[in-house]
């Protein structure tokens, strides 16, 4: 009977220990199944995710294309797109006066479907279809440069840009010492020439309001009186008294079209006036329109002092030849890069804000910096 008793409790041990085994086993064998299809998930969800990165794209709809300007804001813009992994379009119109063609790439870029559009609109109110058309599609818009002022409620996300009527301030602060002592000395009434390209664009009108409104604030300050003659547009949205008589002349400029030979007239027709002690470009092309029209009058450097906007060959080497007191550049690498970083982040459906992208005097005492010469482009 004993024999009987160990030999049931010896068998009893031995299905416990093969039970135990079994157990263990598939306990191991569903660890490493559950683990097996973590890592196959994790992976799936990483192509997944990379998969979608490379899909994104951000459309760029600029002012222009062929100017060096765009070509800087391009640069800064493939930077972003190849440090974020996205791929990037950028269009712009053969010259700035061509809105029907900007209105036909933004159609496009609408119809293309990506993630985000980066637009600099040369005139909002013909582009508003293709803006609305981009809102119902749930693509987010991001302004840059002159951005998309009063573009319909929500269209437009953040903007990507310099602060141009600030920008224009900076330019006029930097002006009024060198022609401080001519206006208080001068026996009779002066001209200031202030040169635009155009009266629709919002950089342009800010910048060119930002500079009228500083050196009228600046000039009465010292007890002069100011007044404002010329183009419609600057005249109205000015804090400058309307008019044609007083200590200083602001002398408004704007062509019909947007062209290089007109911009050289209208400087010209201010450096041919005796009484012009000074005459500011409020960007790249009426600047080198300001070059080209003093070309066989000889006036800038000697006795009226040429200040520009923006950069450029023609721009640079007349700031370092002395025809040019010197020049605000804005970032346009910059402007670029934060564009399709806001973009992306729009895109992923994160917060945004507008990111002021600065701008600063420069001079040919200054021009070779390492923080100036980043921003200036040939």
């Amino acid at each position: 009977m004993k024999k009987n008793v160990w030999g049931v409790l010896l068998t009893a041990a031995m299905v416990a220990s093969l039970t135990a085994g079994c157990a263990g086993k598939a306990s191991t064998n569903d660890a490493g199944s559950t683990k097996a299809a973590e890592s196959k998930s994790e992976q799936a969800g990483t192509e997944a995710a990379a998969k979608g990165k490379e899909d994104m794209t951000v459309y760029m709809v600029a002012k222009g294309f062929q100017s060096q300007y765009w070509q800087a804001v391009y640069k800064g813009a493939q930077k972003a797109a190849g440090e974020l992994g996205v791929h990037l379009e950028f269009q712009g119109p053969d010259s700035e006066s061509d809105i029907a063609q900007q209105v036909q790439m933004m159609n496009n870029a609408v119809q293309m479907k990506p993630a985000a559009i980066g637009l600099a609109a040369l005139d909002v109110s013909a582009l508003n279809d293709s803006i609305k058309s981009s809102q119902d599609a749930k693509i987010p818009i991001v302004g840059f440069d002159s951005g998309v002022p009063d573009a319909p409620k929500g269209a437009v996300v953040a903007n990507a840009a310099t602060d141009n009527y600030k920008a224009g301030e900076v330019a006029a602060e930097n002006t009024y010492p060198l022609i401080k002592d001519l206006i208080a000395k001068s026996s009779a009434s002066v001209r200031i020439g202030v040169l635009n390209q155009d009266a629709t664009s919002e950089s342009i009108i800010s910048r060119g309001l930002g500079f009228i409104d500083k050196i009228t604030e600046l000039i009465k300050a010292d007890g002069k009186t100011v007044c404002i003659t010329g183009n419609d547009k600057f005249v109205t949205d000015s804090k400058t008294d309307k008019g044609s008589t007083a200590d200083v002349i602001l002398d408004v400029a704007v062509p019909a079209k947007v062209e290089a030979s007109l911009m050289t007239t209208d400087a010209q027709t201010i450096l041919n006036k005796q009484d012009t002690i000074c005459i500011f470009a409020s960007n790249q092309k009426t600047g080198e329109g300001l070059i080209t029209g003093d070309e066989n009058l000889g006036r800038l450097g000697k006795d009226v002092i040429g200040v520009a906007f923006d950069s450029g060959t023609m721009i640079k080497d007349a700031i370092k030849s002395g025809k040019l007191a010197g020049a605000v550049t804005q970032a346009p690498v910059e402007i670029g890069y934060q564009t399709v970083k806001l973009a992306v982040a729009a895109a992923k459906g994160e917060s945004v804000a507008d990111a002021d992208t600065g701008s600063q005097w420069y001079n040919k005492d200054n021009m070779d910096s390492s923080e100036i010469s980043q921003n200036l482009y040939d």
